[in-house]
Parts: C-alpha cells; sequence; structure tokens
C-alpha cells in the first residue's frame, strides 16, 4: 500500500517565484498515493497556470471565491473539512500575515481559516522580509497556535540576495508532512532533554562572549522527538531557531546555569542529547561597570563539563554529545565520546563544512566500535538519525 494512500491533502500556492518547485511537491504527493486540491491565489496564477496543476493532480484548481459550479456545496468549507493535512506553500509574508491575524479575503485565506486540519508553511521571500520583526512576530504567533514550519532555506534568492528566504527543497516538505501524517511514535512515554544554543558569559554590563551556534541542530532535535511521540524538555541558550511550542523550555545565559538545569534533570529523562554550545571558559572577573581601557587583558577560567557530569550520573540513559573539530575528526570524537561516558557522538567538520548557522549538516555518527558518514542532509534528518540510535540502543 502506498504511504498516503487515502490521505487528501490541500496545498495553498500563492504568489512567488518558488510556485515552479510546488509542481514537484503536488507529484511526489500524487506518487505516494494522496489525494490532492490545489487552491492558488490571483498572484499564484502570474507564475505557473493552474492547468500545470490540474494535470499534476488530476483534480480541478480553485482561484476563485464566487465562481459558480455545478454543485452547491460551499467550496472552501468543503475543502476546509475534507483536508486531513493542509499546506500552504509557497507562503509569502502577505499570507502568514494574513493567517496570523486572523484575515480571510479570498478563496484560500477563507479556506486556511476555516480548516481543522494540520497545518504547515513553507516560508519562501526576500531576505530582508524574512528577517523583519512583523514578519517573525507572525511566524511566532502560528507557531504558538501549533501551526507548522518548513524553514526556508539559505541561497540565491531571485530579488539577486544571496542568503535566507528561499524555500525548501520538495523533497523536506514532503518528509515533514509525511512524518505529520504517518508518525512514528517509538518515543511515546519517553522523556527526552536537549540542550540547545549558545551560552553567553558576561565581560561587563555591555560585552560578553559566545560563540557561532544558531540552535538550529538542537531546535530539529526538538521537532523530531515531539513528533515521534516523546515528551521533551529545552535547556535553551541563545538562539536564532524557533522552538516548537509543544516543548517544555528552560531559558539559560551562562554555562554555569546550563550546567545546573541540565544535571537536575537527569534522572528524569530517558535520553539526553547535548546539542548545546557551552563556552568552555568564562572571564575570572566581572566589571560592574564598562570596561575603558587602551589595552585589555583577560584572564579566563574553565567552565564545568557538562557531559563529563552527565556521563559520569546518567547510569543507563542514553546520552549523545556533539563534536566539532577541525583536525582528526574521528580520533577526536571517540576520546570525547569515551571521556563523556556517552552512547553516541556526532562529528562535525567544522574546518571543511559550513555547520554554524546552516540548514543542513555533513555529520559522521561515532561509536565505541564505528563510525559511518552520511551525505549532507537537512538537519531534521540528522535529528532522527541521532533518535534512530536511541531507540535502537
Amino acid at each position: 500500500m502506498l504511504k498516503l494512500q487515502g490521505k487528501n491533502i490541500v496545498i495553498g500556492v500563492t504568489g512567488g517565484i518558488a510556485v515552479y518547485k510546488v509542481c514537484q511537491v503536488v507529484r511526489s504527493f500524487k506518487k505516494l498515493g494522496a489525494n490532492v486540491d490545489v487552491i492558488m491565489t490571483k498572484n499564484a496564477t502570474e507564475f505557473v497556470t493552474p492547468l500545470t496543476f490540474e494535470t499534476l493532480s488530476n483534480r480541478p484548481v480553485v482561484t476563485d471565491m464566487f465562481k459558480r459550479g455545478g454543485h452547491w456545496e460551499v467550496e472552501h468549507i468543503s475543502l476546509a473539512k475534507k483536508a486531513d493535512l493542509f499546506v500552504v506553500c509557497p507562503a509569502t509574508a502577505n499570507i502568514v500575515g494574513k493567517f496570523a491575524n486572523g484575515l480571510a479575503d479570498d478563496m484560500l485565506s477563507t479556506t486556511l481559516m476555516a480548516t481543522t486540519a494540520p497545518v504547515v508553511i513553507c516560508p519562501a521571500m526576500n531576505t530582508n522580509m524574512y528577517r523583519s520583526k512583523s514578519f517573525n512576530k507572525n511566524l511566532d504567533t502560528l507557531v504558538n497556535r501549533g501551526v507548522h514550519v518548513v524553514k526556508a532555506g539559505s541561497g540565491f534568492l531571485a530579488c539577486g540576495d544571496n542568503g535566507d528566504g528561499r524555500m525548501a527543497e520538495p523533497e523536506t516538505i514532503v518528509d515533514c508532512c509525511v512524518e505529520l501524517l504517518c508518525p512514528v511514535t517509538d518515543l511515546e512515554g519517553k522523556k527526552v532533554l536537549i540542550t540547545c544554543g549558545a551560552t553567553i558569559e558576561k565581560l561587563d554590563d555591555a560585552r560578553y562572549i559566545t560563540n557561532f551556534s544558531s540552535g538550529k541542530m538542537g531546535a530539529a532535535l526538538v521537532d523530531a522527538a515531539l513528533n515521534r511521540g516523546a515528551d521533551v524538555t529545552v535547556i535553551l541558550g541563545k538562539h536564532i531557531a524557533p522552538i516548537d511550542s509543544r516543548a517544555t523550555v528552560i531559558d539559560v545565559e551562562t554555562t554555569q546555569q546550563m550546567y545546573d538545569e541540565t544535571v537536575s534533570r537527569v534522572a528524569d529523562h530517558d535520553v539526553i542529547v547535548m546539542a548545546g554550545a557551552p563556552c568552555d571558559y568564562r572571564p575570572e572577573s566581572f566589571s560592574e561597570s564598562k570596561i575603558k581601557s587602551e589595552n585589555l587583558t583577560l584572564k579566563f577560567v574553565k567552565n564545568p563539563d557538562i557531559a563529563a557530569k552527565v556521563g559520569e550520573i546518567k547510569g543507563d540513559r542514553f546520552l549523545c554529545v556533539f563534536s566539532a573539530e577541525t583536525d582528526n575528526g574521528v580520533e577526536n570524537a571517540r576520546k570525547k565520546l569515551t571521556k563523556k561516558h556517552a552512547d553516541l557522538a556526532v562529528l562535525n567538520d567544522v574546518k571543511h563544512n559550513d555547520v554554524f548557522g546552516s540548514d543542513t549538516n555533513v555529520v559522521t555518527l561515532v561509536t565505541a566500535d564505528n563510525a559511518v558518514d552520511y551525505p549532507e542532509m537537512n538537519k531534521l534528518d540528522v535529528a532522527n538519525l541521532i533518535l534512530d540510535r536511541a531507540v535502537g540502543k
């Protein structure tokens, strides 16, 4: 049986150059056995004709709120009720703003407001729009309501900019939707503890030291664990990646705070993944006033080792650590694995791969017995590889 046999997916298509990618999304859903209905905004039809989506979906495409047909169902309500999943891709800033603020003035926004099905948003827009406070406020509103977001990637955009805002690739969108429609619940009843993001160590009231961690890998682990049925707690440092609102979040700033909050919760959890990036050192002293000096010499002291302490007290719980290396990667990752009493080390080669802030990763999963290299993949897929190991322990 095809994986999505009998599932009804409604796809809302808005106006943006990424519309051409949605053709592959529709085709993939059909190949998996799903029934697909497409709603297009007027602007979307300027990029790809409705006939293209009608051909791919074998269904009429809806574009007009008031077009009279041969049946008497209220069409936006009919589609809203029919959907097992509602996907908006590409999702422009306009449709995100409408949905977040309860506006319904065309067929897509009206149907979207009326559905009770899970909703997946796939943003695509100019970098400055994607990073704007107004868009992110609207996106956060939707996330807090339980709307799923397939995060935009980075790359060359149609406007000529190079940066965030590029719609996720079709296979990533389809994989996310398959997980929602056919969830793997092998972590149901399990408690997962994840550290995420960077810590900061203050020099004075105006300055601090930190590292390049964006929190994207930790956020992907949160998403994956929740989708597999786990009860998830996040010890969260400085980050730019949104965290799923279904998780319990413990905000921290310093490495000592991350240490205290993590160690105190080990006994209550089954799986611990150290995806956070704590600062290894902190300034020996903190200045209450802004430091003003022609020459500044700082003395640092070692911070407590969170992973080592967790490994010391974890018992038979599964512990995963991350190892960012520039040289002798597997050798150093295995040393870390042993020193931290971990079950798995995720090796990141930061010398040859763009790891920090990226939506993808190239990893080697290292255990005491072997090391397995994986090709570049999105961080959600990496997260599921890690959780597969946790389940299989």
